[in-house]
């Protein structure tokens, strides 16, 4: 019976992390469909290569820095319990990539390739395992001392906070050393519009994250007696919200509905486990009402150039998400309750903290030493031809 208990438990977190590994192929056609067409080939191969550079980093210190274990070991010591530790390694680094994923939207059209891809491997083996081994492994004793403090551990099931707000806000710093594309700000004001290339790519990425999302929620629970289908018509629920918000709000444009679906997402993953349907449904609205509101504020208003409103998308609605399980999680809303609003905002900000601090720290010596942008006119003629040398339909014979 053990046997068969661990061996369902790799099977189960193996199917997770298939799942989630497939969402990348997500992130890299969302990001194909937002840019402009110069700049396809270079988001689907950044989006590769990060993932590589993830697994290393992950591999050898990242994992460690979270969970205090490490893979140096013979075969026969990796193999026990059916391998299990290394699915759930596998698991988590598809979690782990996504950080860099999610900048890559922010930062596109205009970032130099290896200086994101050594900002990559810094921010997957030191920032982003750090509030994770806070948040799921009780490193440093913050997460007793919340419980200490005000009942509650810092919850946050599948990653609204330790996933999304902090790949977002990590973001926003690498956006706001980079400065907007050339030609999107005029000095008078006016804002030039760099439209989609492709909605039906867009509307393909978010359809893949929103199918490969049921797995990163779900198997969270990692071993399959854990498994709950609250969790899963929690997520359908905030998923539907968010997009109907979005329709409403945004006046039917399909980036903003496509993309309020994953701002529901985003926002329920922290609480899943813990919120009755029609919390989940309400965080998904509003995850999907802040989306197009903060998106339209960064690009017109305050000009940040955050080309697939990434910030917006996973930085806000990812700390909303965090507060979200605070209140909805709660017995009075109809929640499973053990969690705590104070616990949930403190673990929150201390993640928006962590992420803000490390990003900056990452990109601001990247950008001292190296560089972090293309040149004007390499920019000019598009990341495709300029880093990689051919465009993503290249017309043979012309």
């Amino acid at each position: 019976m053990d046997a068969l208990k661990s061996g369902s438990d790799v099977l189960f977190i193996l199917l997770g992390a298939i799942m989630v590994l497939a969402m990348h192929a997500g992130f890299a056609f969302l990001e194909v469909g937002t840019v402009r067409k110069k700049n396809q080939v270079n988001a689907l191969v950044k989006i590769l290569t990060d993932f590589s550079a993830s697994a290393i980093a992950y591999f050898f210190i990242g994992y460690s820095i979270a969970y205090g274990a490490d893979f140096l070991h013979s075969a026969s010591t990796l193999t026990e319990k059916n391998g299990y530790e290394l699915v759930k390694f596998f698991f988590l680094l598809t979690f782990a990539a996504a950080i860099p994923a999610i900048i890559s939207g922010g930062i596109a059209e205009r970032a130099r390739f290896y200086p994101q891809l050594a900002a990559t491997f810094l921010l997957v083996a030191f920032v982003y395992p750090l509030f994770e081994g806070i948040a799921w492994n009780g490193r440093l004793g913050i997460q007793d001392w919340l419980l200490e403090q005000f009942g509650a551990k810092f919850h946050d099931f599948a990653g609204s906070v330790v996933v999304h707000a902090v790949g977002g806000w990590i973001a926003l710093g690498a956006v706001v050393l980079l400065g907007a594309r050339h030609g999107r700000y005029g000095r008078d004001g006016v804002v030039s519009a760099h439209p989609p290339s492709s909605i039906p790519f867009l509307a393909l990425g978010a359809w893949i994250l929103a199918v490969g999302w049921f797995g990163f929620n779900v198997m969270s629970a990692q071993t399959i007696d854990a498994v709950s289908g609250l969790v899963a018509v929690n997520s359908l629920m905030a998923m539907v919200g968010g997009t109907l918000a979005a329709l409403f709000v945004s006046r039917n444009d399909p980036g903003f509905v496509h993309n309020g679906a994953l701002a529901g997402l985003v926002a329920v993953c922290a609480g899943s486990d813990v919120m009755h349907p029609l919390g989940a449904l309400v965080t998904g609205v509003l995850a999907g009402a802040l989306f197009v509101v903060a998106f339209t504020l960064t690009q017109n208003k305050w000009k940040i150039d955050d080309v697939l409103g990434v910030w917006p998308l996973h930085g806000l609605c990812g700390a909303w998400g965090g507060i979200a399980a605070g209140i909805f999680g709660a017995q009075a809303l109809g929640g499973v309750g053990g969690v705590s609003f104070a616990s949930q905002l403190a673990g929150t900000l201390l993640g928006v903290g962590i992420a803000a601090a490390g990003g900056g720290l990452v990109y601001g010596v990247l950008k001292k030493l190296v560089g972090l942008r293309l040149s004007q006119e390499e920019e000019y003629e598009g990341a495709d031809l300029s880093i990689h040398k051919i465009s993503a339909e290249p017309r043979y014979g012309d």
